[in-house]
């Protein structure tokens, strides 16, 4: 499989059933999942399941991410500490649409006692779905890559 088919899932210990039900689409639809989240409901820090999700988007190891916490807030804060990363939380299909259209994410963010695992699935699809518009888009991310120290 190759890396364009590779997308990484973390997730604190809030979310790993939930980690896991996404794991099993995502295979699914013909991705290949590698899962580096926690598998026991110890209490574990978000920030370094986060990061070590976008290190490996960052590197090219994978090209998409997929992080889970309560909100989505937290991991999502962690993971866009890391050059390269462009990480949304979307609790809506319209919203994981246009951060992959408008801002070329490479990272989804879902809180699991926000949304229920119908909706979560949904917007895994449509974030997957969706293409990079590029146009005026284009310009607009790489004044957010210049951001980046």
């Amino acid at each position: 499989m190759t890396i364009d088919k590779r997308i990484v899932l973390s997730s604190d210990h809030s979310a790993i059933q939930m980690r896991q039900v996404i794991a099993v689409h995502i295979k699914a639809l013909g991705w290949q999942a590698i899962d580096i989240g926690p598998m026991t409901a110890e209490s574990t820090p978000y920030p370094k399941h986060g990061e070590g999700a976008a290190r490996l988007v960052a590197s090219g190891d994978c090209r998409f991410g997929i992080l889970l916490c309560g909100t989505g807030q937290g991991i999502m804060m962690a993971a866009n500490k890391v050059k390269g990363i462009r990480c949304g939380v979307c609790m809506d299909t319209f919203s994981a649409r246009m951060i992959r259209q408008h801002n070329d994410a490479n990272m989804l963010s879902i809180g699991v006692r926000v949304v229920g695992e119908g909706l979560a699935l949904d917007i895994v699809d449509a974030f997957l779905t969706a293409q990079f518009e590029g146009g005026r888009h284009a310009a607009r991310v790489e004044m957010i890559q210049t951001l980046e120290m």
